[in-house]
Parts: structure tokens; C-alpha cells; sequence
């Protein structure tokens, strides 16, 4: 269903000449400091205090300039951020007016944390989490909800979805062509849940070339590129300050690429504390941190196109895979037509079981040969797409989750022995 107009927060909010207008939180995970810039609007000094996850307190030093006062910590043996420890330190900054007495106040956090990357034994690239590989195991998500379609119906539904996913043994969500409202983003860092984020597609597409080598970009007048990076620049600067984004993926396919390399480079700089996977199942350039393969239903990667060793400085991932579908009578968008997963439809319950459990072996046989992450579509049905683990609805679980996640165990184990490619 095609979808306009707002889908996201909107408020008002009365304040004083002088008042808290943004601020920017970085942090390093191995000098243990959270550092802050608060933007302001008019004059006046701030105070900062943090609280951490040990209800410690911590002394804070600053700096001002003519807008903008700068903050920084250093904590001793500071607690990371991570799936397993989602720790955040509580920050509330205070700001003060000509008189001296408080004339804004607000709250929020800072998880801190490393991504990064490290080259194994066995030459393949692999994701690092504060210095330490992981494997990254996630959903393609795309927020899609049958009352507000792009609009959750309200925060503990989206909760719902992230808490779930976290049960079922996921540590990563693939968020799908969609910005989501802050509160899911600050669900996802409470919660412990890795995120890549997509940049959202659109205009004309190129020539589908995926891994071959001489791929091909569109054509983009620079006006049109132009809103593209200005829509990119914008979804970077409003969720830059969330630890559980750990990917930036401007290119999903082959949709609007354009200017590859250039945007790559951009998004590279313009955050050097993520990584980037510049078009996931696209055509690969030679940029950003991953080279990305789309197989259906069971994972594969085209090993044979890495002519060269083109693909031997990135991470090389199964950047969607499965959409195994299952009908539920009475959950579904449109009874009885225009339903469909990948593979056809399974005869029953049963069988659904065993083409998700073929699709999770081989993607096990892949980790040993290289591949660093999966990402199974999806979540849940979107109208005609009835390939999720969970009804479009969300009343109907497909696998229950202690079942997914007791299946999900073995892709966290030691790496099975490699096979021939």
C-alpha cells in the first residue's frame, strides 16, 4: 500500500530565550570517555552530571564556545555497551539563565562502544563489538503495522517487536528502507539489539548487476542527488547518537544507486564510528567495509565473481535470505489471493519447520567460509508477504521463540570447518 504524509512524532514545546537546542554524544570504548556537545540557543552556562550503571557518580570538564559548551568524562574501568551488556550511563545536563538559576534541563544517555572490523586466521573479514568478533544474526524489518501501515500503533508495540526478536536469539535487526521513531531506536539500546540502518530508496535504478565485476550506477541529475544526500546527512545526524546502530547501508539492491563510490566515501567520513555496507545486495563497488549477497530461499554467495580477490578487504555477508512462507487462516491481509513467500508455500506447519532449519545449516556451513553475518527476511507478514515469523497482526507466532532461539545457538558456536567454495 502506497503511504504520504507524516508517520512519525510530532510535538510543540514552549521554550526560554535561552534553552537546550541538540546535542551530539561520542564515545570511545578504549579510553572509557563519553564525550557531549550541547548546542544552545542564547547565552548561559550548563552543568552536566552522569550517573552510571553502577549509580556512581562522575566529575565532568568543559569548554565553551560562542554556541555550543563541550563536555567530557573519563571513566575508570567503564562498563561497554554490547547484546549481552546493554549498558548506558544516564546523563542529565542543566542549563542555567543570566541569574544563574536553572532555565532548561534535560535527560539522556550514552552507551559506549566500539564497531569495527578484524581479518581471522583464515583471511576473512569479520564484525568486532568493543574489540571482540561477532557474529551478526538479524531480521529484515520494515516496520510495517496493518491500522497505521508506516505508523506503529503505539511504543509497546514496537517494543513488542524488538523484545521478541531479542527472545528468539537475535542480536541484530537489517531496519528496512524506514526511519523509525526515536523510541525505537532507545528501545533497541536499553534492550541490547544491534541495528543496521537503511538509507531510504528511491528514484531511477540501474541495470541489477549484484556482484559482477563493471558494475553499473544511474544516472542522477545533481539536484536529485543533492535531496538524497540531504535526507542521508538528516537520518545520520538523528540517530548518530544511538549505540545500537552499528551499520549504515545507503543502497538496498540496485534501487536508485547512484554515485556509489561518492556516497560511500561521504558516509565513511561523515561517521567513522560505523560501518559501512554500501549496497546491500546491490552492485558492489569497490567502498565501505562489506560486500553484500541476496539469496533466496536458501542462502548462497556467489563466491566464483570474487575474480581477483575483489572481495578480500570487506566483510562478506548474507545480506538477506529465506522469506520461507506460511499462510495463517484469519491473519491475513488480502484470504485467499496475492499471497506468496519465496519458494512457494509449504504444505504445512511442519514443513515450514524444516525449510527454516535447511536455510539456518547451510548459512552455518557459510559462516565457515567466510561469511560474517545473516540476515533472515522477516519479521512479520507485510500484506501479501506472509513470509514472517509472526503474523502481519502480531497475534499469531509461526516458531515460538524459545524454539528460534535454542536453533539460533549453533550460529554463535565455534565456526564449523571450512567447505570448497
Amino acid at each position: 500500500t502506497q503511504v504520504s504524509g507524516i508517520w512519525q512524532s510530532v510535538w510543540m514545546e514552549r521554550v526560554p530565550q535561552n534553552y537546550i537546542q541538540d546535542l551530539k554524544i561520542s564515545t570511545d570504548s578504549k579510553e572509557g570517555t563519553i564525550k557531549v556537545k550541547l548546542i544552545r540557543q542564547g547565552g548561559g552556562e550548563a552543568d552536566l552530571k552522569l550517573t552510571g550503571v553502577d549509580e556512581d557518580k562522575y566529575s565532568v570538564s568543559s569548554e565553551t564556545n560562542q554556541n555550543a559548551i563541550y563536555f567530557s568524562v573519563k571513566i575508570e574501568n567503564a562498563k561497554l555497551w554490547s547484546p549481552d551488556s546493554p549498558n548506558l550511563y544516564e546523563l542529565e545536563i542543566t542549563l542555567g539563565g543570566e541569574n544563574g538559576k536553572p532555565v532548561d534541563r534535560i535527560q539522556s544517555y550514552a552507551g559506549i562502544r566500539s564497531v569495527g572490523k578484524i581479518k581471522g586466521d583464515d583471511g576473512h573479514w569479520r564484525f568486532t563489538l568493543n574489540d571482540q568478533p561477532i557474529f551478526h544474526w538479524g531480521p529484515l524489518d520494515q516496520g510495517w503495522w496493518p491500522d497505521g501501515l508506516l505508523t506503529p500503533p503505539s511504543d509497546e508495540a514496537m517494543l513488542y517487536d524488538i523484545q521478541w526478536l531479542k527472545d528468539a536469539g537475535f542480536n541484530m535487526i537489517r531496519k528496512h528502507i524506514k526511519v523509525e521513531p526515536r523510541r525505537y531506536y532507545y528501545h533497541c539500546d536499553r534492550l541490547g539489539m544491534m541495528v543496521w540502518q537503511d538509507q531510504v530508496s528511491g528514484g531511477p535504478s540501474p541495470s541489477w548487476t549484484r556482484l559482477v565485476p563493471d558494475p553499473v550506477d544511474a544516472e542522477w541529475p545533481d539536484t536529485d542527488h543533492q535531496q538524497f544526500m540531504d535526507e542521508f546527512e538528516q537520518m545520520i545526524a538523528t540517530l548518530e547518537n544511538h549505540a545500537s546502530i552499528v551499520v549504515w547501508t545507503p543502497f538496498n539492491e540496485a534501487w536508485g544507486q547512484h554515485r556509489t563510490v561518492q556516497v560511500g566515501k561521504w558516509a565513511a567520513q561523515r561517521d567513522p564510528s560505523r560501518l559501512i555496507n554500501i549496497a546491500s545486495g546491490g552492485n558492489f563497488w569497490p567502498v565501505g567495509d562489506v560486500v553484500d549477497a541476496h539469496a533466496y530461499p536458501n542462502p548462497s554467495f556467489p563466491f566464483k565473481q570474487d575474480i581477483n580477490g575483489r572481495f578480500d578487504p570487506f566483510i562478506k555477508v548474507m545480506g538477506e535470505f529465506g522469506g520461507h512462507g506460511y499462510p495463517v487462516e484469519g491473519h491475513l491481509w488480502a484470504s485467499g489471493r496475492g499471497n506468496w513467500g519465496y519458494g512457494g508455500l509449504p504444505k504445512n506447519e511442519a514443513e515450514y519447520k524444516q525449510r527454516y532449519i535447511t536455510s539456518l545449516e547451510k548459512l552455518n556451513e557459510l559462516r565457515g567460509q567466510g561469511i560474517a553475518a545473516g540476515v533472515y527476511t522477516q519479521t512479520t507478514d507485510v500484506e501479501g508477504e506472509i513470509n514472517g515469523l509472526i503474523t502481519y497482526d502480531r497475534k499469531v507466532v509461526k516458531i515460538p521463540a524459545p524454539e528460534l532461539a535454542e536453533l539460533h545457538r549453533r550460529l554463535f558456536e565455534s565456526l564449523p570447518k571450512s567447505k570448497s567454495k
